[in-house]
């Protein structure tokens, strides 16, 4: 089945006011820019997104983040957003925060189709015994706190239910990928975005690198395209617009200090 969609707009075009999305990325690395930026012209808000981190450097989610059109955030990473912070402090934003590895579990645990699963981590904190803020009332107080979860014995350890996470929509983005769905990411874009992709009941991929069935080696393949409804390509350009958090250069040593 040919899955490629022409435009960005077209692929995200039945994603509603109020949906929840999965979205793909790890910090800058394999962030869905195009799909994002297609979803913020249409204009929908009242979004659920559940993500490693909400964006940074005006780019990725912050870009629907300063806009106000997302409602609730599931994550693990907060950073150097500000705006984010300024938000979820301000009671405008709703904000469930777990550890980063229960996040991964979750996603993967709803595309296998697991309804939950106990992990020891979180054990003895407010992850398990709630009270977690989720929002504030922007007066520095809690409006909505998390509620405690279940908790129980094996091998004389205790353990925390969690909930696999399904979401309407999974916007994700591939090195490589084929007219059938399948992909393949690079390096550390590899950590979220297979695991979005499977949460999603419509996943949305942009890859660098269209390519034709059969090109990529099955070995090769990182996601199968069962989970994947919908391909777009992008330009050269598009590909290519990537951006970097911060830039440092090294310290120069004695020798070269003496040699200039």
């Amino acid at each position: 089945m040919d899955k490629v969609v022409a435009t960005a707009g077209e692929a995200v075009a039945d994603v509603r006011h109020g949906a929840s999305l999965a979205v793909g990325g790890f910090g800058l690395s394999g962030v869905p820019n195009v799909l994002i930026q297609a979803l913020h012209a249409r204009g929908v808000g009242g979004l659920s997104v559940v993500s490693n981190n909400c964006g940074a450097m005006e780019s990725g989610l912050a870009t629907l983040l300063a806009a106000g059109r997302i409602a609730r955030v599931t994550g693990s990473y907060i950073g150097a957003n500000k705006e984010f912070a300024r938000q979820y402090l301000g009671g405008e934003l709703e904000v469930e925060m777990i550890p980063q590895g229960t996040l991964a579990e979750r996603l993967r645990a709803g595309g296998a189709g697991i309804p939950a699963f106990y992990t020891p981590a979180g054990v003895g904190t407010q992850v398990a015994l709630g009270g977690l803020p989720w929002r504030y009332d922007g007066a520095g107080g809690v409006a909505l706190a998390s509620p405690p979860k279940e908790v129980r014995e094996f091998g004389g350890e205790e353990y925390v239910l969690e909930r696999g996470i399904r979401t309407d929509f999974a916007l994700v983005r591939a090195a490589r990928g084929d007219r059938h769905g399948n992909l393949v990411f690079a390096k550390s874009a590899r950590n979220f975005n297979p695991l979005a992709a499977m949460a999603g009941g419509v996943t949305i991929a942009e890859v660098e690198e269209l390519v034709e069935p059969g090109e990529i080696e099955p070995d090769a393949v990182h996601l199968p395209g069962i989970f994947v409804q919908r391909v777009i390509g992008l330009s050269p350009e598009q590909a290519c617009a990537k951006q970097i958090e911060k830039r440092t250069v090294s310290a120069r040593s004695s020798q070269e200090e003496a040699g200039s």
